[in-house]
């Protein structure tokens, strides 16, 4: 069997079991490979390591619980593989910049995190940095696009600067000195709905070249948007907004 196909058979295997105990030797038994072998091509081919992978897939679901049932964040805890709800409580704030009580009153009340457009923030001491999004040939219908400046190359918590595009444009993000990741998700738009809590992954994502700026000096970096894979992380970002718990107002264009 063909690595990539390999990795993701075990990946199936946390999505569908992330609520149990999974061991490393068992995802290898599993993608038929040595423990060594395999943790070597999983980091190779996801960017992260098998247990920061499945720590993701249960945040995430962490995430689509709060967001979509009533039930309190002890259950929780235990419905997605956690046996302490303070190791819980403390992972997901850390993946996700906020608490699972935060998170879920972002989504439910009318404090969602203000992104400022780039045009209004002072520009004193930071560098700009600039770039176009390339779509990929297949149609995916509209999307709004988030492009966000991260500290490290998982999409998590909340980013430096981010842009949001619900036009053909080119991205403008404000950065301090420092080395920075851009990264960037797309949401389809077209089938939102008033009132629904439901988190819908990206349809696209892409990366630019990181960044290490300094000076206020300009940058570019341009990104090229790909289909989601089973090889992606699942996105953590502490903006409900971007899993679709709000209805978003206006479709991108391309």
């Amino acid at each position: 069997m063909p690595i990539a196909a390999a990795i993701e058979r075990s990946i199936d295997v946390m999505w569908q079991h992330h609520a149990n105990p999974i061991s490393l030797e068992q995802l290898a038994e599993i993608a038929a490979y040595s423990k060594f072998h395999y943790c070597r091509m999983f980091n190779q081919l996801t960017g992260t390591s098998p247990g920061r992978f499945l720590t993701a897939i249960r945040i995430y679901m962490a995430k689509r619980h709060l967001l979509e049932t009533p039930d309190s964040v002890t259950d929780i805890t235990y419905r997605v593989g956690y046996n302490s709800l303070g190791t819980f409580t403390s992972r997901f704030t850390r993946s996700v910049g906020v608490s699972p009580t935060r998170y879920r009153s972002l989504a439910q009340g009318d404090d969602l995190p203000q992104l400022t457009p780039p045009a209004a923030r002072s520009c004193h001491g930071l560098s700009v940095v600039t770039g176009q999004l390339y779509f990929p040939p297949s149609e995916v219908g509209p999307v709004r696009v988030y492009v966000g400046a991260f500290n490290t190359p998982i999409v998590e918590g909340y980013p430096q600067a981010c842009d949001v595009l619900d036009e053909a444009r080119p991205f403008r993000l404000q950065v301090p000195d420092g080395l920075w990741f851009i990264r960037a998700a797309a949401v389809a738009t077209e089938d939102d709905s008033p009132g629904q809590l439901l988190i819908r992954p990206p349809r696209l994502v892409g990366s630019g070249w990181a960044v290490r700026a300094r000076g206020g000096r300009a940058y570019s970096t341009d990104v090229q948007l790909r289909d989601v894979t089973a090889l992606d992380l699942p996105i953590l970002l502490a903006l409900p907004e971007l899993d679709g718990a709000r209805r978003i107002p206006q479709a991108a264009t391309r």
